[in-house]
């Protein structure tokens, strides 16, 4: 039998508003996931430490700030650093095109999600992505 996929919602950096990754957290949470969530403010080590310890399967960082080609990257330094990058970072907000292509690209995160994208989209995404066995 499959066990649930664990998930870490965070929110890096200095964006004040979590709205929506609470959004996210809960829907991931009703469609049957595991799911954390660090609240506000957090560094990437913070999330990475955090990330290590609830032994996730998923990172997913809601970033709003525009610090998300400096934030995917370090995550994604952090987890191979300390011997986590199965660990894989996905996100979501208000991310340019360019800079979405950019981090896929460069391997700093598996998908990102913009506004407007659907809380059954992202638990497909994740289901289809995550191996549980």
């Amino acid at each position: 039998m499959a066990r649930k996929i664990r998930v870490l919602v965070a929110k890096p950096g200095l964006d004040g508003h979590d709205r929506g990754a609470r959004v996210i957290a809960r829907g991931l949470r009703d469609a049957g996931m595991e799911v954390v969530y660090t609240g506000l403010h957090q560094t990437p080590e913070q999330i990475v430490e955090a990330a290590i310890q609830e032994d996730v399967d998923v990172v997913g960082l809601s970033i709003l700030s525009g610090a998300h080609m400096t934030i995917f990257p370090r995550v994604c330094e952090l987890l191979k650093e300390n011997g986590a990058e199965d660990i894989m970072v996905m996100g979501g907000g208000t991310v340019p095109e360019d800079d979405v292509k950019e981090l896929k690209n460069g391997g700093w995160a598996k998908e990102i999600f913009t506004p407007g994208t659907t809380l059954e989209t992202i638990v497909e995404w994740i289901n289809s992505n995550v191996n549980t066995d």
